[in-house]
Order: C-alpha cells, then structure tokens, then sequence
C-alpha cells in the first residue's frame, strides 16, 4: 500500500522505469526528446515499407516509454517484433529536429530483449559469440567460403540447382559476395612506410567482413593512405569491432570487443584510428558511449573514439593529393546509413570521386536512403530488406551508372546482389579503390612490402 501511494505522488512523466532494467536501460530523457511531431515518418524505411506507426520512429519510442511506464510487457512478442523490424539506419536522426538520438534507444532497448527461441540464441551465441569474437574461426569461415566459391563448388552448386531445393537458405546464398583475392585472403603488413615526407602516423582497422571479404579494398586503403604522407600500422590482434553484436542486443560481447580493441590501438602512439566500413566506424565512434559505466575503460573510451575517422573523412581533412591517373567511367554513389546518418559524414567520399579525373559523378534520387542491407538485415527480415533493394534499384537504373560507389560492405553486398538479379553490367565498389586505381593508373602501382 505503502508503495502504491509512492508511486501515486509523481506525475506520469516522473514515474521511476519499471519495465526495463539495468545500467543499459533505455534513458527517460532520452525517450523524453521525442514530441512525435512525426517529420521522421517520410525518412523512415520500414514505415515506408509497412506503412505502420508502430513501425516507425516516434511509434517504437511510444512503445518504448509504455513499456518503460509497465503499461506493455518487455516480454510481448509484439514489442519484440517491431524493435528489431527497425533496421537501425539512424535517418530519423537526421530527420529529428528535436535532436532525438535513436540509435541509442532502440540499441539499448535490444540489449533489454531476449533471442526469440533456442534457434535464435544457439545462432547469436555461435555466429556471433564465436566465430564473429575470435580472429582464428572467423579465418576457418573466410577460408570455407573463398573454397567454395574458387573451387568450382559454387559454380556447380547454382548449375545443378541444388540451391533451389534448399528453399530459403538457397536463396540467401546469391547474397554472398564474391570474395577479393585467391584462396588465401589478402593480408596487410604490420607497418607500411610512409611516402615522402610523413605526415601522420595511422592505425588502420582490418575489420572482419573487410578483411575476409574485400581484402583488395583494404589494401587499397592502406596504398592511399601511404600516398598520403601516412606511416600505417595494422594490428595484427585486433578483433570485431562489436557492431553486429551491439545491433542483435548482445551488448556484454560487443563490450568485450571493445575493450579488446581499445587495448591493441592505444598503446601504439598514432594520430589517427582509420576505418573503411561505415558501419564499424560508428560503432568505434561509439565505444565512450558504450563503456560509459566501466570505470577503468570509460576514459579510454572516449580517448580511443575521438581518434576514429572515416577513411574519406580523414583524406578530405589532412588534405589529400588529388590523383593525375583518369578513369573514364559514370558512376553513382550510396551513403552508407552509418556514414550519412550517425557520422553525418556525406560531402567528403563525393569530393573524393570529383577529384579523379574522367569521372562523371551522377547523383541518385534519395541516396540516402537505406538500400536494406543493414548488417544481418537481409538475412533476418529479408523480405522487406528486399523491397528496398528493389526501390533503390529502380533509382540506380533510372541514372544508368557504369559503377556503383558506397562507403559500407554492407551496402556494397546488398547492391551488387540488386544489380545481379536486374541483369545490370555495372560493379560496386568503394570510393578508395577508385581514388587508388587513379593513384596507380598515374605512376604504377605503388608495391605493398
């Protein structure tokens, strides 16, 4: 009784949260920010595609704030279905102009939710709890795909259509990229001179997806940076920067990265931590925010992410040389949701592509807008992940580009997967290779050693 007529003297917007628990509950105040005047609406994907309130920003916040008041269960399947129907792009940030940050609310409403099942917790706590959180299983997965795919078994696979009697896992199949490099991926040396006098001494982050998957580009990466005046240091024991984990609400393994990798970057004394996958990079950019309760990682936290940049953000800022090497080709750009939207980073990857010689940079309508890949997106909620595919296809036609540019290997997947299934003749890669094959096209390759 005593608790009832405690509870009875605050007003609605002062009741203690009763539905979430924890240090990672979602924040009242932040909650708070948000005045549902609904301009996020236009700008966000899911509820363009459902047509839903309960799909939408200011929507998932009220059933946040009800779940919050214990007005709705934390446990409904409902709840559940709608926080993680969010493909989490962050374009109602920059929609908002209440300054609502999202990203943090429906981060830390995931971390409160359980796995749907004993499928679901059995995938997260192997995909991403092993093989995602050590470097040596990550390595056996790249090698097993790169197998399979330089092997002929994949050509055979898709001859036979064996994929198609697989249902649904055939399908997700064409998803898979075809992986840069032989059977063995690319791998960066520890320490890469600079070129000239040096500028700036740089950390590079490998990634997990980049380094399995688009090996050429991180290399690339790295050439550009060297050609930059950069000395460029490659941890070798670096791991995951976390991002997937923090999407999937596995935040205690994404913390565990994140302490791992703060670790391995800070005692190596440079100006810069380098990125070349948007997602990830918001993710480093993040980690003060993450660790914001651990007293011995809170500090180094945030000293560790106000070293992080983008790789276009950090060529654009020192001052990059621009390239005499010409590559005639019409190409179009997609901002990465994580680079337009939580970095707020879009002008510099387009003054990249400007800078190259022969190239005809046709912009797109709604570039901005996700293209549905979304980390594991595609694989978890792929039918709507696919109709957005499909929208921004039909944007990538109507401009009839000869190349397709983004920021993210997210995004790069999902797009090379559209421009397979519409039977385009165009490739998909990231802004540096381009700024890297125009470097090398003007004086020869400059030799990784």
């Amino acid at each position: 009784m005593v608790a009832v007529q405690e509870r009875e003297t605050h007003t609605k917007e002062e009741l203690p949260i009763v539905g979430f628990s924890g240090p990672d509950a979602p924040r009242r105040e932040d909650m708070r920010r948000c005045v549902h005047c609904g301009l996020c609406l236009a700008a966000c994907p899911t509820f363009r595609v459902l047509g839903s309130e309960l799909d939408s920003p200011r929507g998932r916040i009220f059933q946040m704030r009800m779940v919050a008041e214990g007005k709705v269960s934390l446990y409904d399947p409902n709840f559940r279905q709608h926080m993680f129907a969010c493909l989490d792009c962050r374009a109602c940030e920059t929609a908002c102009p209440s300054g609502v940050e999202y990203g943090k609310l429906i981060e830390a409403t995931r971390s409160q939710l359980k796995p749907a099942g004993r499928t679901e917790a059995l995938l997260l706590r192997v995909v991403l709890g092993e093989v995602f959180s050590h470097p040596m299983l990550l390595d056996v997965a790249g090698l097993a795909l790169r197998f399979y795919q330089k092997s002929g078994l994949q050509a055979l696979a898709r001859r036979t259509g064996v994929l198609k009697r697989l249902g649904k896992l055939g399908e997700l199949e064409g998803l898979l990229p075809r992986a840069q490099g032989g059977l063995l991926r690319p791998r960066l040396p520890e320490v890469l001179p600079a070129k000239g006098t040096r500028r700036a001494r740089v950390a590079l982050v490998s990634g997990c997806v980049m380094s399995q998957l688009f090996g050429e580009t991180n290399l690339a990466t790295a050439r550009v940076l060297v050609e930059n005046g950069c000395e460029v240091v490659t941890p070798p024991d670096q791991r995951c920067c976390g991002a997937l984990h923090e999407h999937a609400g596995e935040r205690e393994l994404a913390r565990q990265l994140a302490r791992h990798n703060i670790e391995v970057f800070e005692k190596l004394g440079v100006d810069a931590i380098i990125i070349n996958a948007a997602g990830c990079g918001s993710m480093l950019k993040e980690y003060g925010h993450l660790l914001e309760h651990d007293p011995q990682y809170a500090a180094r936290a945030r000293a560790f992410s106000a070293k992080v940049r983008d790789i276009n953000e950090y060529l654009v800022e020192i001052g990059f040389r621009p390239p005499k090497g010409e590559i005639r080709r019409r190409v179009t750009y997609q901002d990465a949701c994580h680079l337009r939207h939580a970095q707020r980073i879009s002008e510099p990857p387009r003054v990249i592509l400007k800078s190259i010689p022969g190239i005809e940079l046709v912009e797109m309508w709604e570039s901005d807008m996700c293209c549905g890949s979304a980390g594991i997106y595609n694989i978890t909620n792929s039918d709507i992940s696919m109709q957005l595919l499909d929208m921004k296809m039909d944007n990538i036609v109507a401009v009839q580009p000869q190349t397709i540019v983004a920021s993210n290997p997210g995004c790069i997947i999902q797009l090379a997967y559209g421009a397979k299934k519409r039977g385009l003749n165009v490739d998909v890669v990231h802004p540096v290779d381009l700024l890297d094959e125009a470097y090398r096209r003007e004086a020869g390759p400059y030799r990784l050693a």
